[in-house]
């Protein structure tokens, strides 16, 4: 059995995720919604079944073949793995939670390609949940739907030392944009169409950010704003983040890929001016700043903006049509050129969309 795990690009709604989880200690604060989408590149793997073990053969980006993972279907050993936090860890965390809830042997996955850039703001890690997720479901007919596919690889994935929100395994609805919405331990989910295809160059800065800092000062202004910083956080990852991202839902589903465009640069410079103060050694970001503001992409972006937990590790740009599209790239490669460029496309029908 042959499949496909994308990554995930949160277009909008940054760190909202985590943040309106919070509501369950302050229901004062504001729900979290976040915009996202899977990327064109992905996780590619053939599974079948194993009567004892997890085994995994896993492939980089560059090609290289990984070291071979093949653990017994056993929970301490499983447990023992994934608390390692270690690149096979995801996986045997999901197994791990698997074995947990349902009666199931072992599986083997040959990730023959991976073209999904890693620790880059793509979900990487829970792509590999969602795909060993997606095996356990398939070979052993567990019945999950989609969302029960995000709930076991996000179990899967926290069962190790990462700290990950539950919006990056929207992963599982492949190109299909979702909006969700996270009310405490609530999370609702809409799925979105744009009526025309939607074109977007995701960029890997080639420099550096600490997204377990981030994370750890921000979530440190949670569940109360004790002083003019916290509230700021507060401010923008609330009724600013959730004001923004439920506009962007609305442009996409009418296409409207400029207003996309003008909201990206609204939110990154709300974003700048809220939240650099809580860590600016991460999120003063000059690499990202140069690279949006930068004179020649002008002409052929409609809008930019950091992606994932922001920082210098990537950016995102939507464009016209697929000739700016190619234009952005072409100019990148020419003026920086130590950085790498990926190309998305939302596509105006969406076959990956099942619940």
């Amino acid at each position: 059995m042959k499949m496909f795990v994308p990554g995930r690009l949160c277009l909008f709604g940054e760190h909202s995720d985590w943040s309106g989880g919070y509501r369950s200690i302050n229901p004062a604060l504001q729900k979290g919604y976040t915009l996202s989408v899977g990327t064109n590149q992905g996780i590619y793997a053939e599974v079948k079944p194993h009567p004892t073990h997890l085994i995994l053969h896993s492939c980089l980006t560059d090609g290289t073949r990984k070291e071979l993972l093949q653990l017994p279907m056993e929970r301490e050993v499983l447990l023992a793995e994934a608390k390692k936090g270690s690149f096979f860890s995801y996986a045997a965390g999901v197994a791990y939670q698997a074995l947990t809830l349902y009666h199931v042997q072992g599986i083997e996955i040959d990730n023959y390609k991976t073209d999904l850039p890693i620790q880059k703001g793509l979900a990487s890690s829970a792509a590999i949940c969602v795909l060993v997720a997606r095996a356990f479901n398939d070979l052993y007919e567990l019945k999950l739907t989609r969302r029960g596919e995000m709930e076991l690889a996000y179990q899967g994935e926290i069962t190790t030392p990462s700290r990950c929100g539950r919006l990056d395994q929207s992963c599982a609805y492949g190109n299909r944009p979702v909006m969700m919405v996270f009310d405490g331990q609530h999370i609702n989910i809409i799925e979105l169409n744009s009526p025309q295809s939607l074109f977007f160059v995701i960029v890997d800065l080639a420099a550096s950010k600490n997204t377990h800092e981030i994370l750890s000062i921000l979530n440190q202004c949670y569940p109360f704003a004790t002083n003019e910083i916290k509230q700021n956080v507060h401010k923008y990852l609330g009724d600013i983040s959730a004001r923004i991202t439920q506009e962007a839902a609305i442009a996409l589903e009418q296409g409207d890929a400029p207003f996309i465009g003008a909201l990206m640069k609204q939110a990154q410079a709300e974003f700048d001016r809220h939240l650099i103060r809580a860590c600016p050694s991460q999120l003063t970001a000059p690499v990202l700043h140069s690279v949006l503001k930068h004179p020649p992409l002008q002409t052929f972006i409609l809008g930019g903006k950091g992606v994932g937990s922001q920082g210098d590790g990537t950016a995102q740009f939507i464009v016209r049509n697929q000739e700016s599209q190619q234009r952005v790239i072409e100019i990148i490669k020419r003026d920086f050129p130590q950085m790498h460029c990926l190309k998305l496309v939302i596509s105006s029908s969406s076959p990956d969309a099942v619940e």
